[in-house]
C-alpha cells in the first residue's frame, strides 16, 4: 500500500497553484513549452549582424571617404592652378613694365602774350624692368626742328598713351616723341639693355622763334596752326606755373602704368631738373 502524497513515477497526480491535479506527463509538458518560447523570444529579440551586412557597411564607408578624397584633391588642384596663373600673370605684369632712369627734366618757354612762362616739354628716361619683355615704343610724333614741333606721324600705329593731370585740367593722349641714347638696334621696341628716352610735349616749339624762353617761343596746341601738336595745353589760363603740381601717366600696351609725379618750383628755370 502506497502512502499518500508520494510520487513514484511520470502518472503520479499533484495540485497546481489554482488547486488542480494534475500529473508528472502534463509538468514536463508545460516545462517543455516555456522554454521552447523563452529560445524563440531571445532569437526574435537579439539578432546579431551578419557577415554580409558588415561587408556592407564597410564598402559604403569606402566609397564615401573615396568621393571626399577626390573632392579634395580637385579643389586643391584647382586653386593650385588658379595660384599658378596669379603668380605667371604677375610676373608678366612685372616683366612688361617701364622703370624710370635717372632724372626728370622740364624745359620752359614762354607764351606769344609775352607775360606766361611754363613748361612746354618734359623729358624722362625709361627702361625695362628686370630685364623681361620688349615694350613697344612706336612714337604718335616726330621732332622736325621745323615749323612747330612735335610734327604727328601720319598713320602710326602707336601703342603707348601719355596721360597729364594737374588741379585744372586733365588731357587724356598727350604728343610724345622718343630716342635711343646709348646702345639701339634699330627699331621702337625697348629690349634688355637699351634704354629709351621719352619727351612729352605739353605745348608746341615755335621753332621759327630763336629760343623756346622768347616771346612766342612756345605757343598752345590745339591743332589750329597746322602744324605741331593737337591735344596739349589749349589755353594760357590752364598752362602749368611755379607751385603748381602735376601728373604724368605712362601707360604702355602692357604692364603697370608709371606714374611720374613731381611739383614746379618757384621760379621757373629754362631747365629744370625735377627731383
Amino acid at each position: 500500500m502506497k502512502s499518500p502524497g508520494c510520487m513514484t513515477g511520470p502518472t503520479t497526480a499533484a495540485r497546481n497553484s489554482r488547486g488542480r491535479r494534475v500529473t508528472g506527463h502534463q509538468i514536463i509538458r508545460e516545462v517543455g513549452k516555456t522554454m521552447l518560447k523563452t529560445s524563440r523570444g531571445q532569437d526574435d529579440g537579439q539578432r546579431g549582424i551578419t557577415g554580409l551586412e558588415t561587408a556592407i557597411i564597410l564598402i559604403a564607408f569606402v566609397v564615401v571617404a573615396s568621393v571626399f578624397a577626390f573632392t579634395v584633391l580637385s579643389t586643391g588642384i584647382f586653386s593650385s592652378e588658379r595660384s599658378k596663373e596669379t603668380v605667371f600673370a604677375g610676373l608678366d605684369e612685372v616683366r612688361s613694365s617701364l622703370e624710370p632712369r635717372g632724372s626728370v627734366i622740364a624745359y620752359k618757354g614762354q607764351f606769344p602774350d609775352g607775360l606766361t612762362d611754363s613748361i612746354y616739354k618734359v623729358v624722362f628716361t625709361v627702361s625695362n624692368a628686370v630685364q623681361g619683355e620688349a615694350v613697344n615704343l612706336t612714337p604718335p610724333y616726330t621732332v622736325g626742328n621745323d615749323g612747330d614741333d612735335p610734327d604727328i606721324v601720319s598713320g602710326a600705329q602707336y601703342r603707348m598713351i601719355v596721360s597729364y593731370a594737374d588741379n585744372n585740367q586733365f588731357i587724356n593722349d598727350l604728343p610724345w616723341t622718343v630716342s635711343f641714347p646709348g646702345f639701339d638696334n634699330g627699331d621702337n621696341l625697348l629690349d634688355a639693355g637699351e634704354k629709351a628716352e621719352i619727351t612729352v610735349w605739353l605745348a608746341d616749339r615755335v621753332t621759327t622763334v630763336a629760343n623756346a624762353t622768347d616771346s612766342g617761343g612756345i605757343d598752345i596746341m590745339d591743332g589750329s596752326s597746322g602744324d605741331g601738336g593737337e591735344s596739349g595745353i589749349s589755353s594760357t589760363s590752364t598752362a602749368p606755373g611755379v607751385n603748381d603740381s602735376w601728373t604724368l601717366e605712362v601707360k604702355p600696351e602692357r604692364g603697370a602704368t608709371l606714374n611720374i609725379e613731381r611739383t614746379l618750383p618757384g621760379r621757373l628755370d629754362t631747365i629744370m631738373d625735377l627731383r
